[in-house]
């Protein structure tokens, strides 16, 4: 006969949303059971966010000699050590492993069942022999990479965001299928160590954000000896004597791209494969889990969260849901996703983020808009650190109320961050404008870039009217 737990909480899924939900329901109190059939952490700590920034970090020192060039300081090149790049790769993910770890979890009182689950009925999970009718479920089973239908794939080798940490040695030639934030980054940091790349993309590359801040980075993968080929569908895949071959379409003609290793980068599906949704009253389509606002599923008993809801694929996204479910499910506060003020990141040199809507959507929404710029070049700090390719770009209505911001420079990810809050909190333009930015630092662009609000305004026919009239009034 199968055991029987009653917890208040039961998570399937312990990656950035289930282990967040756990941890926090656990602390505060809730008898709480999380199930994870493969490595707890998930796909962040082991395949996506933690080992992509550290072999970004390990591709941009390999090009830090380049830069000490231009402030007269000289090295010899670099000579990369491939196996150690995957050591240290592989140790950044260890060092942060414990924090994820099945004995902390079970540390903070949670019943951690390392084993498959899925529902048998509306209110019971069964996972490894064990049955849990829980008072509340959450499903946050994450995502997986999209393995596309075409021709030939079946006949090859290919990497995933989940297997390519695991080489020890530099592909010579690395093709990646997908424009997305994956592709850049890993492409970007595979060329960066001396690997050869070629990056294939359906439309644009980045095609979420914003087209001209965009350019900027294009420009630099470009430099960088990356081939891109964009708006470039893929007809099929064979092998060949050094590889691989991959089959492209552009204008109506056809082109082939060979190279020794083929990485996958075309986007992800959600894991829902063997949960017994069906069972449990509980919708899904292609996309993921619907839910409503608060995160519910179809099956009021059920929630769902992180990339298995659908949505936006972030980290953070995943740790904001948490919050959402946590409040639901545990103290019945009806609160409701909202991404409004949403950032994304792509860690590319120079980085990317985007938070709001983009110029585009912005006039499609609006209409009349308002957009400020302040590019990297008129920053003093950028011009003493020789890092001048970047700029800051707000979208705001005519009230100054801000509709989104992008920026692509040095530590844009960091630099976005005052825009997040104040689109966060319902703070105008002016709340950027008039704060006192240390000097030198990038983020005085952020402060400039809003300041322009006011130009047209400040330095108008009527302001100097108004001062000449003040002036003759003594």
């Amino acid at each position: 006969m199968n055991d029987i737990l009653t917890p208040d909480i039961c998570v399937l899924g312990a990656g950035s949303a289930g282990l967040s939900i756990a941890a926090g329901a656990s602390q505060m109190g809730a008898d709480t059971v999380l199930i994870e059939k493969a490595a707890m952490g998930g796909d962040c700590l082991n395949y996506g966010c933690i080992p992509s920034k550290a072999l970004l970090v390990a591709a941009k020192a390999a090009t830090g000699h380049l830069r000490a060039e231009a402030l007269g300081v000289h090295f010899d090149p670099p000579r990369i050590d491939f196996q150690a790049v995957h050591d240290h790769v592989q140790g950044v993910i260890g060092s942060i492993a414990p924090m994820d770890s099945e004995e902390r979890f079970e540390g903070l009182g949670v019943t951690v069942l390392k084993t498959a689950g899925r529902f048998v009925n509306v209110r019971e999970v069964e996972a490894g022999g064990t049955r849990i009718r829980a008072r509340r479920f959450v499903v946050a089973t994450g995502s997986r990479p999209l393995v596309p239908p075409i021709p030939g794939l079946d006949g090859v080798e290919f990497l995933t965001n989940e297997t390519v940490f695991d080489l020890t040695e530099r592909p010579d030639h690395l093709i990646v299928i997908g424009g997305g934030p994956i592709g850049c980054e890993l492409g970007q940091a595979f060329r960066l160590l001396g690997a050869k790349v070629s990056i294939v993309e359906m439309a644009a590359i980045l095609p979420k954000d914003d087209p001209e801040l965009v350019s900027v980075l294009r420009n630099k993968l470009r430099a960088d000896g990356i081939h891109l080929y964009e708006g470039a569908k893929v007809v099929g895949v064979e092998r060949t004597d050094g590889g691989v071959g991959v089959r492209i379409e552009r204008d109506g003609q056809e082109d082939r791209i060979t190279g020794s290793t083929l990485l996958l980068a075309a986007g992800r599906t959600p894991s829902l494969e063997g949960l017994g949704l069906e069972a449990a009253g509980i919708a899904f389509d292609r996309r993921g889990v619907k839910v409503d606002g608060r995160l519910r599923t179809t099956n009021r008993r059920v929630f769902a969260a992180g990339d298995v809801a659908g949505g936006p694929q972030f980290t953070h996204m995943a740790g904001y849901h948490a919050g959402v479910v946590i409040k639901n499910a545990l103290f019945r506060w009806p609160a409701k996703v909202d991404t409004r003020s949403m950032p994304w990141v792509t860690y590319t040199a120079p980085e990317l983020a985007q938070v709001g809507m983009t110029e585009e959507a912005a006039r499609e929404a609006h209409g009349d808009i308002r957009i400020l710029r302040w590019p990297f070049a008129e920053n003093d700090r950028a011009q003493a650190e020789r890092k001048t390719s970047g700029l800051v770009k707000a979208v705001t209505a005519p009230n100054g109320k801000i509709l989104g911001a992008s920026i692509v420079g040095e530590q844009a990810g960091e630099l976005i961050q005052p825009w997040v809050l104040a689109m966060s909190q319902g703070a105008k333009v002016s709340a950027l404008a008039e704060m006192i930015a240390p000097y030198p630092t990038l983020g005085e662009a952020n402060k400039r870039a809003a300041g322009s609000f006011y130009v047209p305004k400040l330095f108008s026919e009527r302001t100097k009217w108004l001062v000449r009239l003040l002036a003759r009034l003594g």
